[in-house]
């Protein structure tokens, strides 16, 4: 008795077109997928744009920040070989090379000032 109940489900489900199955989900995904450009992949692209802006217009005498947290100022820049040297202490002449990546952000002339 219990597998005949099985059995007339199964038929049950099959008498469906199975084309409105991927038109239903056609219509699910699509809202997903705007969904992801619109708040994630959108953002993210103008991010990316900003910072190579950002990167593209350091020059000699910016005051930075690295990714890593270092401040210092730009004693030369590189961009053929994608390199920044950084002088970050005036006293002991201390500079570190490097790469143009690693600058999180130019500090403008009021937030330099202490």
């Amino acid at each position: 008795m219990e597998n005949q109940i099985w059995h007339g489900l199964i038929l049950l489900g099959n008498n469906g077109d199975p084309t409105a199955g991927f038109m239903q989900i056609a219509l699910l995904i699509l809202p997903i997928g705007l969904f992801f450009y619109l708040f994630m992949i959108r953002p993210q692209r103008r991010e990316q744009l900003e910072r190579q802006k950002m990167l593209d217009t350091v020059k000699k005498n910016d005051r930075v920040v690295t990714i890593g947290g270092i401040y210092g100022v730009v004693a030369n820049v590189n961009k053929d070989a994608n390199e920044v040297t950084v002088k970050v202490d005036e006293a002991t002449n201390t500079k570190l090379r490097l790469t143009l990546g690693s600058i999180a952000r130019v500090l403008s002339e009021e937030s330099a000032k202490p």
